[in-house]
């Protein structure tokens, strides 16, 4: 399967989608060294950059877009479906998030599923914050303020 690329401009940064015909593989963060833009990206890498940038210009709170299957654990597929069931503009937890996920006493392997996700924004792993302040983020904490701001979170 060949991956194609897309990639959105953001306030925090460039921002690139990776995917193949059947979904996207990943989403890479604005300091990650990402490939540059494919000159035919597939249909999945197209939308998802469109809504993408919806998001960003806030006029998307939801995705609808094909995630392609990764490999990973029972229990990180949980917690990203978990952070999908998030709405736009809340937070929860790390420590309600494991619980969503049926594992009460796994916030931090929660912190390690989020930082495993390959579709940040997409699956949305910047709601999750901790008991007492904002928490980390692969993107870092300017990134994950940006985000939380942008739909209304105060942070």
């Amino acid at each position: 399967m060949e991956l194609s690329y897309a990639t959105i401009s953001s306030p925090v940064g460039t921002w690139t989608v990776e995917g193949t015909a059947q979904g996207i593989t990943r989403v890479y963060l604005p300091h990650e060294k990402a490939p540059g833009a494919s000159a035919s990206p597939s249909a999945p890498v197209l939308l998802a950059a469109r809504q993408l940038d919806e998001y960003f210009r806030g006029a998307r709170t939801e995705f609808d877009v094909a995630l392609a299957v990764t490999s990973a654990t029972s229990f990180q597929h949980e917690v990203w479906r978990v952070l999908q069931s998030l709405p736009y503009g809340s937070v929860a937890t790390y420590s309600a998030v494991a619980e969503l996920a049926g594992r009460p006493r796994a916030a931090r392997a929660v912190g390690n599923a989020n930082h495993a996700n390959p579709w940040p924004v997409i699956v949305p792993c910047h709601r999750v914050v901790a008991s007492h302040g904002l928490g980390g983020y692969g993107g870092g904490e300017d990134v994950k303020r940006y985000l939380l701001t942008l739909e209304g979170v105060s942070v």
